[in-house]
C-alpha cells in the first residue's frame, strides 16, 4: 500500500474513520490501539474516498439487485414470512494473503482427517477399538448409517465437500467452531455476495487485489465428474434437494443454474435394478452422479428414513452397487457431532502423524468423566450444546442464565451427561457493519468452504461470512435476524483472472436437447403458465368492469351488470355471495380478498410460489419480472381505509404489462424445447377457458344494450382495434363471436389457443405403449378443433325464442367441459409422477 493511501485512510471524515470498535475485544479493521489493520489500509482509502451520498446510493442499488434476483434465505414459522430477504452488509471481511495461507493449510488438513475418519468409521473401526473414538459418539448417533457400512464409493473419498465455522478468540488466532460435513451449505450464498459486491463497488474491489472465486468453482465441477462410475466424458449430474421449503433452496437452484446441472427431488428420481434414472418426457436417462442438499437419513425413505417422502427410494442399494456416486457419500453427517472436536487432536496424531493445525474451539465431552467434572466446575463460562445435532435446537449461553435455571441445567447434564457438550464461550471477533449511515461493530463468524481435489482439497479463497443482529450479542445465526458479508482474501502477488467460461478457441460438442426435462418441472411450467394467464385474464375483466363504472360518458346499464357477473364467474366467488354484494365490493373481494380460492391475491401468491419450484430454469430478467407477483396487489392500508377504484384501476394497468413482460420474455427468449411448450400449453389452456367463460357469461343472455355489452367484451379481450379495422363502428354479436371464437388468426381466440396447442401436441414425445394411433389428448384436441372449425357462426350467434344464444351456449358449455378434462390427459400422459412399484432386486430368503 502506497502512503498515501495510508495517510488517506486515516485522515479522511468518513465511515471508516468513525468507526470505534468495543473495548476487550479484538476487532478485525482496527487493533487494540485504535489504528488501522495494514490489510484494511487500501480498502478504507477508497472506500472513504468515495463519500457517504455515493455510497449510500450504490448500496440502494445493491439492495434492489438482491430483490430483483430474488436472493432469500428461508426461515420456518417467521410471521413475516417464510422467504426473507437476503441480507448483505457493503463493508467486505478482509483476510490479508499471508493469513489466509496459514487457515488454508489447517482447513485442508482437517479435511483429510476428517475424510479418514469417516472412512475407518465405515470401514474396519480401528479407532473405535483402540480407543480413540467412543461408540456411544457414533453408534448412538442417528448420523451413523449401518446401511452405509462399508458402502463403495469412488476412490474411497467420502468427503467431497466440507466447510468449517471459523471464529477469532480474544487471543487473536482462528479457531474452528464447528465443522460441517453432512451438506455444507453456503458457498452459493458467497458466490451471489461476491457478484453483489464486485458490481456495487468494482473500483474497490480491484485496487484491493482480491482473490477470484471461480477456480474453486471449476474444481467442483471437475471433481463431480470424476466421481461419475460410467460416462465420464458427459455424466449426468443432479443436484437433489429436499424442495422450495428448505433454508437454503434459492442456493440450490442458484448453484445448479451456476454449474449447469439438473435441480431434481426425489420424486423425479427412480431406481431400476440398481440403477437410478431421471424421470424425463423422453423416458428414464440414467443418473451418474447426485450432489444431494438434502441430509443422510431423507435420501433413501426404503432403508434410511420411512416417515420421509422426499428421498429416492432404492437409492442406498444403487449406492452399493457402484451404478451412481453421491457426494457427500451417504452416512458423513456422523462428524457432524460437536463432540468429535475434542477428539481431533489425538486422532490427527494417529491418522496423519501430525499435530492438528488448525485448533478447534475448547470442547469438552460430557460423557467423559474427567470432561464432565470441568464443565460443571466452569459451567458459566460454556456454551452448551447437544451431542447429536437436533433442529431448531438453539446453543445454551450457561453465563446468561439465572442462578436457578442455571443448575436446572446442571442437574440435566448430571442426568445424561453423554448428550451433552460443553465448548468454552469465545468471545468473538467484531467487524464493521454499514447500519444507518455509519459503520457500527458486529460479532462475526466465517464459513470456509473446500472441495477434494485429487489427494487433497482445494479451499474457496473467500466464504460465507455471518456477523451477530447487535453489537452485544454474541448469537450469530441469519434465522436470528443477522447478516451477511461478501468475504475478501486478499492476494500477495497478480490476481488470477480465470474465469468458468470456456477459452474461445476450445472445441465442444454441439448438442440442441432438450428431452430431458423432468415432469415435475414441466408440470410446474404448466401450472406457471396457467396462473399467469388468470391473472392477466382476471386483471383485463376487472379493469374493463372499472372503466365501464368510472366512464362519466356512458350510463350504468344492463351491460355492467353482465360484466359484473362475469368478474364474479372468473373468480369462483360463491353464489350467494354474488346475490348481496355491491358491484365495488365485488371488485374488491375478486382482486383484495385472499381467502377466494381464484381471486387474485391467491393467483399472484401461486405464480410467486410456482416460479420458485422452477427458479433454475428462469433466467435473471425474467426473475425479476416474477418478483413483481410476489406482493400484494395494493400497498398496505389502515383499517377500516376505503379502496379507490382508481387505485385499483392503476394497479391493473401495472399488472397487466407485468404480465405482458413476462409473456414477451418467454416468446422471444425462451428456446423452443419442451420448457417453453409445457409453460405455453398452460397458458392457452387457461387463455382458451377464460375467452370462453367470458363469452358464457355476456353474450349468451341478451342484454337489451347489447353494443354498449360487445364494445367492453372486446376491451377485455384485447380485439378491439382488429373488430374496428375489420368492421368499423357496425357493433354485432355474429363477427365478435367470430372474432373470440373461431378465428384462428386472432392470438385471443379460443381457435387461436386450439391450434396452438394442437402445433404443442405433435411435437411432444409420445411413449411406444401409446400404439400406433393418437393419444387420447390429441383425439380430444382434434375433436374440439374440428368443431370450432366447423361452426356456423351466424347461426351459433342466432337468438332463440326465449331471448338466448342456446346455440352459442351449447359449443361453449361443451368447450368448458372438454378443456380441463384435456388438461387432465395432459397430466396423465406427461405430468403423473405415479410409478407402478416394482422389485428393485432379485428375491433372496433374507429379503
Amino acid at each position: 500500500m502506497s502512503t498515501t493511501e495510508e495517510n488517506l485512510a486515516e485522515r479522511l471524515p468518513g465511515m471508516c474513520h468513525d468507526y470505534a470498535p468495543p473495548a476487550l475485544t479484538v476487532d478485525e479493521m482496527r487493533d487494540g490501539e485504535g489504528r488501522l489493520r495494514e490489510h484494511w489500509e487500501r480498502f478504507s482509502a477508497h472506500f472513504s474516498l468515495l463519500g457517504r451520498a455515493e455510497i449510500e446510493h450504490r448500496w440502494e442499488n445493491a439492495r434492489r439487485l438482491i430483490h430483483d434476483n430474488g436472493v432469500t434465505y428461508n426461515v420456518y414459522g417467521d410471521p413475516a414470512g417464510m422467504d426473507r430477504p437476503w441480507l448483505l452488509d457493503a463493508v467486505p471481511f478482509i483476510i490479508s494473503a499471508g493469513e489466509w495461507e496459514t487457515i488454508r493449510v489447517g482447513l485442508i488438513q482437517r479435511a483429510q482427517l476428517l475424510d479418514a475418519v469417516i472412512q475407518d468409521v465405515y470401514g474396519p473401526q480401528n479407532l473405535l477399538q483402540e480407543g480413540l473414538l467412543p461408540p456411544e459418539l457414533i453408534f448412538g448417533s442417528s448420523g451413523f448409517l449401518r446401511p452405509a457400512y462399508q458402502a463403495p464409493v469412488p476412490a474411497n473419498r467420502w468427503l467431497h465437500f466440507y466447510a468449517a465455522d471459523l471464529g477469532r478468540g480474544a487471543d487473536g488466532q482462528m479457531v474452528v467452531m464447528g465443522d460441517r460435513t453432512q451438506t455444507p451449505s453456503g458457498a452459493g450464498y458467497a458466490l451471489e455476495n461476491r457478484i453483489v459486491i464486485s458490481r456495487s463497488f468494482p473500483d474497490i474491489f480491484r485496487a484491493c487485489q482480491v482473490q477470484r472465486l471461480a477456480k474453486f468453482f471449476r474444481t467442483m465441477r471437475e471433481t463431480l465428474k470424476g466421481l461419475a462410475p460410467r460416462n465420464r466424458e458427459n455424466p449426468r449430474i443432479v443436484v437433489l434437494t429436499p424442495g422450495p421449503y428448505n433454508e437454503t433452496y434459492f442456493e440450490h437452484a442458484y448453484l445448479a443454474r451456476y454449474l449447469g446441472y439438473t435441480l431434481v427431488e426425489g420424486a423425479d428420481l427412480t431406481v431400476r435394478d440398481d440403477m437410478v434414472y431421471l424421470k424425463t418426457l423422453g423416458g428414464l436417462q440414467q443418473v451418474d452422479v447426485i450432489v444431494r442438499r438434502q441430509d443422510d437419513d431423507f435420501c433413501d425413505p426404503l432403508e434410511l428414513l420411512p416417515d420421509s417422502t422426499l428421498g429416492v427410494a432404492g437409492l442406498m442399494e444403487a449406492v452399493h452397487a457402484g451404478t451412481v456416486a453421491v457426494a457427500n457419500a451417504l452416512g458423513t453427517g456422523v462428524m457432524e457431532t460437536p463432540a468429535i472436536l475434542a477428539f481431533l487432536p489425538a486422532l490427527c496424531q494417529r491418522l496423519l502423524g501430525e499435530d492438528l493445525k488448525l485448533q478447534s474451539a475448547p470442547t469438552y465431552w460430557c460423557g467423559d468423566p474427567y470432561s464432565l467434572r470441568y464443565v460443571l466446575e466452569h459451567l458459566e463460562e460454556m456454551v452448551i450444546k447437544p451431542t447429536f445435532p437436533v433442529v431448531n435446537k438453539q446453543p445454551i449461553f450457561a453465563g446468561q442464565m439465572a442462578q436457578e435455571r442455571r443448575q436446572e441445567l446442571r442437574a440435566k447434564i448430571q442426568a445424561n451427561p453423554s448428550l451433552f457438550v460443553g465448548q468454552r464461550q469465545i468471545t468473538l471477533s467484531t467487524t464493521p457493519v454499514l447500519a444507518g449511515g455509519r459503520m457500527e461493530p458486529r460479532h462475526v463468524v466465517m464459513r470456509a468452504h473446500l472441495v477434494s481435489e485429487g489427494e487433497s482439497y482445494n479451499v474457496m479463497p473467500g466464504g460465507l461470512t455471518r456477523f451477530s443482529a447487535a453489537t452485544d450479542s454474541m448469537v450469530v445465526s441469519m434465522q436470528q435476524g443477522g447478516g451477511s458479508k461478501d468475504t475478501w482474501v486478499l492476494s500477495g502477488g497478480p490476481v488470477d483472472e480465470f474465469s468458468l467460461l470456456q477459452p474461445a478457441g476450445q472445441a465442444v460438442q454441439l448438442s440442441r436437447a432438450g428431452g430431458d426435462l423432468p415432469s415435475r418441472v414441466a408440470d410446474n411450467l404448466f401450472w406457471l403458465g396457467r396462473y399467469l394467464e388468470r391473472a392477466e385474464g382476471l386483471a383485463r375483466l376487472a379493469r374493463g368492469v372499472i372503466l365501464r363504472m368510472t366512464d362519466q360518458n356512458l350510463d350504468s346499464g344492463a351491460e355492467i351488470q353482465a360484466l359484473h357477473y362475469a368478474l364474479a364467474v372468473a373468480a369462483d366467488l360463491p353464489a350467494a355471495a354474488m346475490a348481496s354484494i355491491t358491484p365495488e365490493d365485488l371488485i374488491v373481494a375478486a382482486l383484495l380478498d385472499k381467502h377466494i380460492p381464484h381471486g387474485m391475491q391467491r393467483t399472484l401468491e401461486a405464480i410467486y410460489r410456482i416460479a420458485s419450484l422452477v427458479r433454475d430454469r428462469i433466467s435473471g430478467d425474467t426473475w425479476r419480472i416474477v418478483n413483481r407477483f410476489g406482493g400484494e396487489l395494493l400497498p398496505p392500508r389502515l383499517p377500516g381505509e376505503p379502496v379507490q377504484l382508481n387505485e385499483i384501476l392503476l394497479a391493473l394497468d401495472d399488472l397487466i404489462l407485468t404480465c405482458l413482460a413476462f409473456g414477451g420474455l418467454s416468446m422471444e427468449s425462451m428456446t423452443r424445447g419442451h420448457a417453453w411448450r409445457f409453460q405455453d400449453m398452460g397458458r392457452r389452456i387457461e387463455r382458451s377457458m377464460h375467452t370462453a367463460r367470458l363469452l358464457k357469461s355476456t353474450l349468451v343472455p341478451i342484454c337489451p344494450r347489447e353494443g354498449q355489452l360487445l364494445e367492453a367484451v372486446l376491451g377485455v379481450a384485447d380485439s378491439a382495434i382488429t373488430y374496428r379495422r375489420r368492421y368499423l363502428t357496425s357493433l354485432q354479436a355474429a363477427p365478435v363471436i367470430d372474432l373470440l371464437l373461431a378465428d384462428e388468426t386472432n392470438p385471443r381466440s379460443v381457435g387461436f389457443q386450439l391450434a396452438a396447442l394442437d402445433e404443442h401436441l405433435r411435437a411432444l414425445p409420445h411413449h411406444s405403449d401409446e400404439g400406433p394411433g393418437r393419444a387420447p389428448e390429441q383425439r380430444l384436441l382434434m375433436r374440439m378443433l374440428t368443431n370450432v372449425r366447423l361452426l356456423e357462426i351466424p347461426a351459433t350467434a342466432q337468438v332463440d325464442a326465449q331471448g338466448k344464444r342456446a346455440a352459442l351456449g351449447a359449443v361453449l358449455a361443451e368447450l368448458l367441459k372438454d378443456i380441463p378434462a384435456l388438461s387432465d390427459l395432459l397430466s396423465q400422459s406427461y405430468l403423473s409422477h405415479a410409478i407402478a412399484a416394482r422389485q428393485m432386486g432379485p428375491a433372496t430368503e433374507e429379503n
